[in-house]
């Protein structure tokens, strides 16, 4: 995570697209197999990998997402072409499928070997064990961008589909703030969190961070559990959880350098 923060801060600071670097984090992250997204994602309980995206750019709020999406490396690219390829948001399954191979997205070779769970961990009935991955960004020219990957719930039910590739829930972009969320995204979904931190902000008047922990504290009352990485038009940037932990990192052109697990 340090490495990739490293090279995005120094593409944002050579003048890249925030959308772009957004991308290209969460690409690396699909490809390390350390997460619960990509490469380390887990089968369903069909012994499948579905895997979700989502990509949003904030100064137009343009998005592109795929779900339950079987058999191809990044599902971020995929994501970032339904955005600029097609007139929809989200493609889903099959349909999602013809879409990547259609345009030459990378596939998998063999799902057996390639994919190397970050966790196969025992999960209990009824448990929403989870594992997403995510960036955000603003560029220099202030336009903000929000980029979320995930293999979804642990041995999650076929054609299960959580926040990640659903736009307000699981990821958001607009003039105001950009948001990535990770957690149980059932709850996420009912809560609309992503895009409640832009509302908070915009209604209510809030801070970023008085924002982002609002939007959570309401997703908790649900009963659920995760965070939430965001930055704003200011470049403020919180990382708010409600759970045991969150991997999460910060890169800032004054040179902050923050990666934790923690508090």
């Amino acid at each position: 995570m340090r490495g990739l923060l490293e090279d995005g801060a120094a593409m944002l600071g050579a003048g890249a697209a925030a959308l772009d670097v957004v991308q290209r984090m969460v690409a690396g992250l699909e490809a390390c197999g350390f997460h619960i997204a990509g490469k380390g994602s887990a089968p369903n309980a069909a012994g499948e990998w579905e895997l979700d995206a989502a990509i949003m750019d904030g100064a137009t709020r343009k998005a592109g997402a795929a779900a339950a999406l079987r058999g191809f490396l990044s599902p971020i690219g995929v994501a970032r072409a339904v955005m600029e390829k097609t007139p929809h948001v989200l493609l889903v399954g099959a349909g999602a499928e013809a879409f990547a191979a259609e345009h030459g997205f990378a596939r998998v070779d063999d799902p057996s070997t390639y994919y190397t769970p970050a966790t196969l961990r025992a999960v209990k009935p009824g448990e929403l064990a989870h594992g997403t991955v995510g960036a955000v960004a603003r560029d220099v020219s202030g336009r903000l961008a929000a980029a979320t990957s995930t293999g979804g719930l642990i041995r999650k039910v076929p054609g299960r589909v959580g926040d990640t590739p659903i736009i307000g829930a699981g990821t958001w972009a607009d003039q105001r703030c950009a948001v990535s969320c990770t957690g149980q995204g059932e709850l996420f979904i009912r809560a609309n969190v992503a895009a409640d931190v832009s509302a908070r902000m915009l209604y209510a008047r809030l801070s970023l961070h008085a924002a982002a922990a609002g939007a959570l504290a309401d997703m908790q009352a649900l009963g659920g559990d995760g965070g939430l990485i965001a930055v704003d038009a200011d470049g403020n940037v919180a990382t708010p959880f409600v759970s045991e932990g969150m991997k999460r990192g910060i890169a800032t052109s004054a040179g902050v350098r923050d990666v934790r697990t923690f508090r």
